[in-house]
Order: C-alpha cells, then sequence, then structure tokens
C-alpha cells in the first residue's frame, strides 16, 4: 500500500515573536496540519505555551487545522480548553496516563481526534491494545522536550510493527525529521511527519515543506 505522505510542522523551533508569521507561511504552504508541542515543565522540562496562544495561532486564515500533542502530566486536563482552542486532533502520551483508553473514548465524546503517543524508551506494546480506538499513533524519534535532535533509527522499528499490525492507522513521527530522514520514516511505514528545526534552515519555509514532500515521492 502506497503511503500518502502528510506533512504536520511544529511551530516549537520557530522565534516565538514570529509564530504569526510564521503560521501564515505554513498555511501559505498547504502543510497538512500545525503541530503544537505543549510542555508543562512536569511531563518534560520545558515549558512551551498554553491554550490562549493556540487560539490565537488558530485564527490565522489557513486550511491546515490545529493538533495539540500534550506532553503534559493528567493531559485529560487540558482536554478542554485546546479543543476550545480550535485544535481538531489532540494526541497524549500513554506514559503520562494509566487509562489511555478512556481518554480516547473522551475525546472522541468531545468531537475530535485521538492520538496516542509513545516515547523513545517506552516498548511499542504500551501502543497495540489501543489501536482498535485511536485515531493516530505517534512515535516519538527523539526524546521529547527540545527541538533540533537527531533521528533515532532504533525508533522506526516501532513504525514497522505498527504498520504490519494495523496497515490503516495514521503513524506519526516526531522528531529528527528533515528531507534525509524522512524517508527512512517513511519507507518503515510513517504517513505524517512533525517537522520543525529543519524548516528554519531552509531558504523559504514553503521551500522546505516542497523538499519534505518531494523526498517520499522520488
Amino acid at each position: 500500500m502506497k503511503l500518502i505522505a502528510e506533512i504536520a510542522p511544529s511551530i516549537l523551533s520557530f522565534p516565538y515573536f514570529q509564530l504569526e508569521d510564521s503560521v501564515k507561511q505554513l498555511q501559505v504552504a498547504k502543510v497538512d496540519w500545525i503541530h503544537l508541542d505543549i510542555m508543562d515543565g512536569q511531563f518534560v522540562p520545558p515549558i512551551t505555551f498554553g491554550a490562549s496562544l493556540s487560539k490565537e495561532l488558530g485564527m490565522i486564515p489557513g486550511p491546515a487545522p490545529l493538533e495539540a500533542h500534550l506532553m503534559t502530566r493528567t493531559p485529560e486536563s487540558h482536554f478542554d480548553e485546546f479543543i476550545a482552542a480550535g485544535c481538531k486532533r489532540i494526541i497524549f502520551h500513554t506514559e503520562a496516563t494509566d487509562h489511555a483508553h478512556r481518554l480516547c473514548q473522551s475525546l472522541h465524546q468531545k468531537g475530535v481526534e485521538a492520538g496516542v503517543a509513545i516515547n523513545p524508551a517506552t516498548p511499542v506494546e504500551a501502543i497495540i491494545p489501543h489501536l482498535e480506538i485511536t485515531d493516530l499513533v505517534l512515535i516519538m524519534t527523539v526524546n521529547p522536550g527540545w527541538g533540533g535532535q537527531d533521528l533515532i533509527d532504533s525508533c522506526l522499528k516501532k513504525v514497522e510493527l505498527i504498520r504490519k499490525l494495523a496497515p490503516e492507522m495514521p503513524i506519526q513521527v516526531d522528531g529528527g525529521i528533515d528531507d534525509q530522514s524522512i524517508r527512512r520514516a517513511y519507507d518503515a511505514g510513517a504517513n505524517i511527519f512533525v517537522a520543525g528545526s529543519f524548516l528554519t534552515r531552509t531558504p523559504t519555509i514553503a521551500e522546505g515543506v516542497q523538499r519534505l514532500r518531494s523526498a517520499c515521492t522520488s
């Protein structure tokens, strides 16, 4: 089965004071999703931003919806505010809850997609019980918290296994994605790619997005 690649840029690496302009450029580049990295300083050391900024960014015109990647403790306590901010998909970590199945049910009842993520050190078996209820699996290909890290290739084995177990499952990878590593992730079975720091190094955001798409089709 040939996978259709989707690009879901993270705004984590863009300068804070330029976020509005960066999101406008991402929308012009017709990315598939805008990926918001929400960190609480507990699940991961850094603190990023909350629902108020997410709401402002969501008001920027464009076709790409927002998704919130909650790298937080008690992720369910943040669902409502990010849904109210306009996020169409909420991704939380299995490591942050004992009740991932129930949280997926809750998100569906609230009318948004549910995504379940695992960190590099977490066995892929932790996510298998949720394949029947989640809308997306996120395999972290770096340790979460900071942009600009190199992709951990061993994490792609998890992608391969999930793709075999759930051929139709959207599989997102996050961390170390550039115009070289994206092809390895695509060949492993991923089809949604979170890229951040790479897009800050290309001459324009639009050019960077096109290079990512081309790497999956060449």
